[in-house]
């Protein structure tokens, strides 16, 4: 599949993904690691060459682009190091050491850069795959209040669609996003959500699960991949729903299907950003069904089976709130039946 941002490989199926993986981060004997304090400015504004291997250990990626920034006024002589962005490696999972980085495998998500400097860093800093400016509050929908405001960030260069790895039992999924427009989950150690929908799930498994607020459709895709025979993935945020249809393809073969149909263009579905009726975005059938909607999780009794045997998931922000998240659970339950639970 073409990148819907950038037109290039950067959505690839999971085996791949997974094939390259055990080697992408690690050294080769000539790389060498220079750990800088990332509390301090950088002292000199200089920084390390890549590697014969072309992989450079992530401070001096980092060194890198402190200098173009400062270069660029972006930053000043007292700014630290630190003060570059947030680095978010593609793809992303749980590491136990820094990484060296390889081209293309690192997006930086800033407050501070400018588009010019962030064409310089994608041009000159060879391990950056994208640079994102930051703007307040998450990218998506604010809450899951009727009307609630959509917020996202601004992709200033490059490319900045990523992978996060999410293991499912003895399978790992692979799980693409834009990053400027959906919310940042880096994977967790234990995967408490996966844990969560697998009890859920039960074995045997039950007949119908619906990922109510699917975001790139994370625990609706493990469902799927413990034997789910029907999943449903719904979410009001247009990129949520269209990178859940993406995702269903780049991990088809987890699951009984013959083929994925994504029956909408992403460049479409900006002009409607936010669902109200679900529409369907996708379906993919064989010995399983998953099937993709964009809209208000509160209307899903207008699309799924009557008098199914139902799961529903409501991974909802604010669950800090329990009379508000109880009510919530509630509300679902009336109107789709079945047992909604928030992991």
């Amino acid at each position: 599949m073409d990148c819907p941002v950038c037109g290039g490989d950067c959505v690839r199926p999971a085996h791949e993904v997974l094939a390259a993986l055990p080697t992408r981060f690690l050294p080769c004997p000539s790389c060498r690691m220079q750990v800088l304090d990332k509390r301090v400015p950088l002292a000199v504004l200089d920084y390390p060459e890549p590697c014969s291997c072309k992989k450079r250990f992530i401070d001096g990626v980092f060194a890198h682009m402190y200098v173009i920034m400062r270069e660029e006024g972006d930053l000043t002589k007292d700014d630290p190091l630190i003060a570059v962005g947030s680095p978010l490696v593609h793809p992303g999972f749980a590491m136990d050491r820094p990484p060296f980085l390889p081209e293309k495998s690192l997006l930086l998500l800033s407050g501070k850069v400018t588009p010019k400097t962030a064409r310089r860093i994608v041009s000159e800093v060879p391990e950056v795959k994208g640079v994102v400016k930051t703007s307040p509050g998450i990218p998506g929908l604010a809450s899951h209040e009727p009307g609630a405001a959509a917020t996202s960030h601004t992709l200033l260069a490059g490319c900045d669609v990523r992978a996060d790895l999410v293991p499912v039992g003895k399978n790992i999924l692979v799980v693409c996003k834009q990053q400027s427009v959906i919310h940042i989950e880096f994977p967790r150690a234990g995967s408490p959500k996966i844990r969560s929908v697998a009890a859920r799930v039960g074995n045997p498994p039950v007949s119908l699960f619906v990922d109510a607020c699917a975001g790139p459709g994370t625990l609706g895709l493990a469902a799927a991949a413990l034997g789910v025979p029907h999943v449903v993935f719904n979410d009001a945020w247009y990129a949520a729903a269209y990178w859940s249809a993406v995702n269903i393809d780049v991990n088809r073969a987890l699951f009984g299907i013959d083929d994925v149909l994504i029956l909408a263009q992403y460049r479409d579905m900006v002009s409607c950003p936010v669902g109200s009726d679900p529409q369907k975005i996708a379906e993919a059938r064989g010995r399983q069904v998953l099937e993709v909607f964009q809209g208000d999780f509160r209307n899903l009794a207008m699309v799924l089976p009557r008098g199914a045997d139902l799961v529903t998931v409501l991974d909802v922000f604010g669950k800090q709130d329990r009379e508000a998240v109880a009510a919530l659970l509630r509300e679902v339950q009336h109107q789709i039946g079945g047992s909604v639970f928030v992991p």
